[in-house]
């Protein structure tokens, strides 16, 4: 079919439709806008024979509607309706919700139902299961959709129907005061459930050391206990709270906005904080407890080693990829044969974290503090030749994350995965030595054409493309389980051993054509001249973006 996708943002799932639905055959044109004249017009440009929304914040025009078969895509099952679905179902503890695809109509939500997959609902954050389970059902309900649209006789279901009519529930935007903690009275659970529901956006608004911020994200604190309301410690950047019967871990915070300012957003919770924070103990992780937070993480099975990172937005700023590093490097002194970066159930990495470099009193010093941290990384997983290095992707990736993946011996990613190996859409050439491990993967005719297009790539091309050396098909939560059988399997093998034995005389023949540090200096060269230069796209792109503002020319990112 010829399907148009309009969307308000370019965002995962919108890509994952895209090129899920190019992989099966189908013919895919995009339009980002909440314009309704826009939407007309790319319906006139493209003549499609179904317009479909993944993620639409308004109304698909009625005219529209009514001269082409439109489907929007709900994240909730059906009858419920309303644009607070994810946060109504993870505030009130829901343990299954759901997907539904709908006739588009003017009434939002209410249309009949095309398909609808149920899903579970792990105890993690709105973005983490929007990315996860969600994004899988709605696949699964989209591709089931479009079936039953070009088949041609398939009925929709109208809500009026008697297995739907009971369900129907209008679940109208959460407020603040419903999001509102009660340090006092409000237990540990309690307080999880309203952080993540709110962990993206828009936040839970609360009074923190004299000032307003919104809160974002929660993970349980197993030991540390206090006065509810007050601060206990610091870890990785995030702040620890007591509520009534434990303690929470804020990882993140941003400062409310002030009339007529310009746009905040999320930092770590100590950056954020500066000369407010009073001074707390930095509180380490219990390395062996599964329980105890750690946004980075190391463990064992059997010759395996595991060393796994869960950092908000895949964004690494220079202190994740230093103490990523030392991770990584305390990983590789021991007796195992066989490394897994990564293995975590959402984003993998989306290269530097250009919100801290947008906070920092020098962006561009910045800028060049976090690419040279991130090379840093990326050089010691290509220059791991006593061990096989697996880079396990449970989530997406994009640019300087995409190339620390490619760093590895072996790409291993879950089936729904996105990747965007590319830079342009920020402005920048790119680093961590693209130019050596995308054409090493792919071609350099390829390689071009991934930078230079700037599309997302879906699991199956990636495999295809050979970016990804295994797909592994099972949901979120059993990623990391997968994972760590699947290396421990592997670590046993007779020819994991040859490979490892190989690599070091490998390494030495490619650095004899042309060692790495040329591919880094002359990377980081082109990446120096725009940091340094205040009047280069990136530096503009870079505020739009993290401001959620549209991209002054250069497209989004």
């Amino acid at each position: 079919m010829h399907i148009l996708l309009v969307a308000s943002a370019f965002n995962s799932l919108t890509q994952r439709a895209l090129v899920e639905l190019t992989e099966l055959g189908h013919s895919v044109a995009v339009e980002v806008t909440p314009d309704g004249a826009a939407v007309r017009a790319a319906v006139a440009r493209y003549e499609p024979e179904l317009v479909l929304a993944p993620m639409l914040k308004a109304a698909i025009p009625p005219d529209v509607c009514a001269a082409r078969t439109c489907l929007v895509v709900h994240p909730g099952p059906p009858g419920d309706r309303g644009p607070a679905s994810l946060d109504r179902a993870i505030q009130e503890g829901a343990a299954e919700w759901g997907v539904t695809v709908l006739q588009a109509e003017a009434e939002m939500d209410a249309g009949a139902v095309w398909a609808s997959v149920g899903c579970a609902v792990p105890p993690v954050g709105k973005s983490d299961l929007y990315r996860g389970e969600i994004s899988d059902a709605a696949m699964e309900a989209v591709l089931l959709a479009v079936d039953r649209v070009a088949s041609g006789a398939y009925l929709p279901r109208p809500q009026t129907d008697a297995a739907v009519r009971p369900h129907i529930r209008a679940r109208p935007a959460v407020t603040q005061d419903e999001r509102r903690v009660d340090w006092a009275h409000d237990t540990t659970g309690t307080v999880l459930r309203k952080l993540r529901a709110a962990d993206s956006r828009p936040g839970v608004l609360d009074e923190l050391l004299g000032a307003r911020w919104f809160l974002h994200g929660g993970h349980p604190e197993q030991r540390l206990r206090g006065e509810p309301g007050r601060l206990l410690a610091t870890r990785a950047g995030a702040v620890c709270r007591a509520t009534s019967d434990g303690a929470v871990w804020i990882p993140r915070l941003r400062a409310r906005r002030t009339p007529g300012g310009p746009g905040t957003f999320a930092l770590p919770a100590v950056t954020a904080l500066g000369a407010l924070l009073p001074d707390l103990p930095e509180v380490p992780a219990r390395g062996a407890d599964e329980d105890d937070w750690a946004d980075i993480r190391y463990r064992e099975q059997g010759a395996a080693g595991v060393l796994s990172f869960s950092i908000p937005g895949g964004a690494m700023s220079t202190d994740v990829c230093r103490r990523l590093l030392t991770a990584y490097r305390r990983a590789c002194a021991r007796p195992t044969s066989v490394l897994v970066l990564g293995g975590g159930r959402d984003v993998f990495s989306n290269g530097i974290d250009l919100k801290t470099i947008e906070a920092a009193a020098d962006p561009a010093a910045e800028s060049w503090a976090n690419i040279t941290a991130m090379n840093d990384l990326v050089e010691a997983v290509l220059t791991t030749t006593d061990r096989l290095v697996v880079a396990a992707l449970g989530g997406n990736a994009g640019a300087g994350g995409v190339m620390l993946a490619l760093a590895a011996d072996e790409v291993w990613c879950r089936q729904g995965v996105v990747l965007n190996p590319h830079y342009r859409l920020m402005g920048l050439y790119g680093s961590e030595y693209w130019t050596y491990s995308l054409p090493r993967r792919v071609g350099t005719g390829t390689a071009r054409r991934l930078t230079e297009r700037a599309m997302p790539v879906g699991a199956t091309e990636a495999m295809r493309l050979g970016l990804v050396d295994r797909l592994l098909m099972c949901g979120p939560r059993d990623f990391a389980a997968d994972v760590r059988r699947l290396a421990a399997r592997l670590a046993g093998t007779a020819a994991a051993q040859a490979r490892v034995a190989a690599k070091k005389a490998d390494l030495e023949r490619r650095e004899a054509v042309q060692p790495l540090s040329a591919y880094r200096d002359a990377e980081l060269a082109r990446m120096r001249a725009t940091f340094s230069d205040p009047e280069a796209p990136y530096h503009a792109l870079r505020a739009a973006f993290v401001r959620s503002r549209p991209s002054p020319g250069c497209g989004t990112a």
